[in-house]
């Protein structure tokens, strides 16, 4: 028996979009950030002029939209009161002490962000290569181990950056440290948490290219990767200006520190919003 024809997009072993022809005809689409932000699938039935979108069942539609509300809700609030800490630090609106405490604040927000976004790829509905071109819902699951899929690698690297965050929010509690205990315990998990960010944000955007990244204006999604990843880059500025000098003791730039971590973490919260509207 004849199988049918597939073409594959993605990039290395990544497959970001799958494209094959159902037994019953016309073709069927699965698009990796279409299916698990969305729980849709597009499919083009034999003689049509238009496609239409096949939904998931009701269980995983609710499933996925309430992990959205509860991620993008994280990444608005986290964003916001990131913003608010890195303006009391710039304008000496508080002490040190207000300004950790807003990060960290903002911190817990992130971890449950991250988290939610995991489990949102994990007990998305999975697509049937050759099937009939629809999407089946899977039992709940807390945990999976998926590093082939980007969409996976992406928000579980996400996930990661946003627990190494939380080692540098919390060492920022303490007081009397050296310089080298400074740089050791809070700005290299901060370097770290914003390489991770940058690689969760790459991988993010070679699913919806579905290969090298490239500009999709029309696609919302495309903007909720862009304005997050432009995040953290900023955040990666202010990491970089924030590392302490050994003979002075001082910031390289506080400025650009407090300037970066400000804009950026409105950046995610603008990204935050923006996910309100990619609900299933």
């Amino acid at each position: 028996m004849r199988q049918p024809e597939q073409r594959a997009e993605g990039a290395g072993p990544f497959l970001t979009r799958l494209t094959w022809q159902p037994p019953g005809g016309g073709t069927a689409v699965w698009d990796s950030r279409l299916a698990w932000r969305r729980g849709l699938i597009t499919v083009h039935p034999p003689g049509a002029a238009a496609a239409r979108h096949a939904g998931a069942d009701d269980t995983a539609v609710a499933r996925l939209r309430r992990l959205n509300a509860i991620a993008a809700t994280a990444f608005v609030l986290g964003g916001a009161l990131f913003a608010a800490g890195a303006a009391v630090a710039q304008f000496g609106s508080g002490d040190a002490t207000t300004c950790a405490s807003l990060y960290f604040a903002g911190g817990l927000c992130f971890n449950t962000g991250g988290g939610a976004s995991l489990l949102q790829v994990i007990n998305a509905p999975r697509h049937v290569p050759g099937g009939e071109g629809a999407l089946v819902t899977q039992r709940w699951r807390w945990r999976s181990y998926e590093p082939t899929r980007a969409d996976w690698l992406s928000t579980f690297i996400l996930f990661a950056g946003t627990l190494v965050f939380a080692v540098n929010l919390l060492a920022s509690f303490l007081q009397g440290l050296t310089v080298q205990q400074i740089n050791r315990l809070i700005w290299a998990p901060d370097m770290i948490g914003c390489v991770l960010f940058l690689i969760s944000g790459h991988l993010a955007l070679v699913e919806i290219c579905h290969g090298r990244p490239r500009l999709l204006p029309r696609r919302l999604g495309w903007w909720i990767v862009a304005v997050n990843q432009l995040g953290s880059v900023l955040f990666m500025v202010s990491a970089l200006a924030a590392y302490t000098r050994p003979v002075t003791g001082s910031l390289i730039n506080a400025d650009i520190a407090n300037w970066g971590t400000l804009t950026g973490a409105l950046c995610f919260s603008a990204g935050g919003l923006l996910q309100f509207f990619e609900r299933p």
